[in-house]
């Protein structure tokens, strides 16, 4: 991939900086849909599929996703890599500053407050979930990262 220069703030923006990468990764990572359909349908901000398509090659290209392809007739499952997994605290920062400085709505804000709230420690506890899920690593003992932020959404959403 031919970039624009080798500036970090640069090489970031080229990997994931139009307007739905980061879209679709979140969604991945917080949403657990790992399917072309299930992003599709599970988009709030109304991707486009031939845009969703393009997208998710393109990350792929760039090393933030695999897809596993099953063979004909059967669904490709997406994975996050590692960079892509430590992409979680940038998640945290994009989320804190959005609480701040945007209008956002209470079933999609908590996500960030938990995330706020929790700080590094609560990243690393979700990142190595992401890693058994996506990478095959083990399972952390504990509670449930993920689970504490499914359910403060649920909560959120419901109420």
């Amino acid at each position: 991939m031919e970039t624009r220069s080798g500036c970090p703030i640069n090489q970031a923006v080229e990997a994931f900086g139009d307007r739905w990468s980061l879209l679709v990764l979140r969604d991945i990572t917080f949403g657990g849909r790992r399917h072309f359909r299930e992003l599709l349908a599970g988009s709030q901000e109304g991707i486009a599929s031939n845009i969703l398509a393009d997208r998710l090659k393109r990350l792929v290209e760039s090393g933030l996703l695999t897809r596993d392809d099953p063979g004909r007739g059967r669904r490709a499952t997406y994975s996050l890599t590692e960079p892509a997994i430590q992409l979680v605290p940038v998640y945290a920062a994009l989320g804190s500053w959005g609480l701040r400085h945007r209008e956002t709505s209470e079933p999609l804000r908590v996500r960030a407050e938990l995330l706020e709230a929790g700080g590094p420690t609560l990243w690393a506890d979700f990142m190595d979930e992401l890693r058994a899920v996506h990478l095959g690593a083990p399972a952390p003992d504990g509670p449930s990262a993920t689970e504490k932020l499914a359910a403060a959404y649920a909560a959120a959403s419901d109420a």
